[in-house]
């Protein structure tokens, strides 16, 4: 499967973005989807994870449910809903797909578990 994350840009703080991943070449729903954010120097960070039938759900604990993981099979794309964004959430956003985790135990908060990504979006996030 294909993955690729738009929707990213500018905001001041305390606005909201929603960000997508669009699929293609693969059946969806059969994809675990997960969103990482990388700063350069750093590690890959696990921001939220959304089960293939969409039923479950995974968020880093650190958004304190600012952000909102969705998924549409019919149209196969994910979303990431964000509110009230600081200055902190200022960097390039991952959509990331695994096969694995929908038939096999893993970790969805790990990017080892994921076999497909998609370039990032960039959201900067002004103060």
């Amino acid at each position: 499967v294909q993955l690729q994350a738009s929707g990213g840009g500018s905001v001041q703080a305390g606005g909201s973005l929603n960000i997508s991943c669009s699929a293609s070449g693969g059946t969806f729903r059969n994809y675990y989807i997960g969103w990482f954010r990388q700063v350069p120097g750093k590690e890959r960070e696990f921001v939220a994870a959304v089960s293939g039938p969409g039923g479950t759900t995974y968020y880093a604990d650190f958004l304190k449910d600012r952000f909102t993981i969705s998924r549409d099979n019919v149209k196969n794309t994910a979303y990431l809903k964000m509110n009230n964004l600081k200055p902190e959430d200022t960097t390039l956003y991952y959509c990331a797909g695994s096969s694995s985790l929908q038939t096999m135990y893993g970790n969805p908060r790990m990017p080892r578990e994921y076999e497909h990504w998609g370039q990032g979006t960039h959201v900067t996030v002004s103060s």
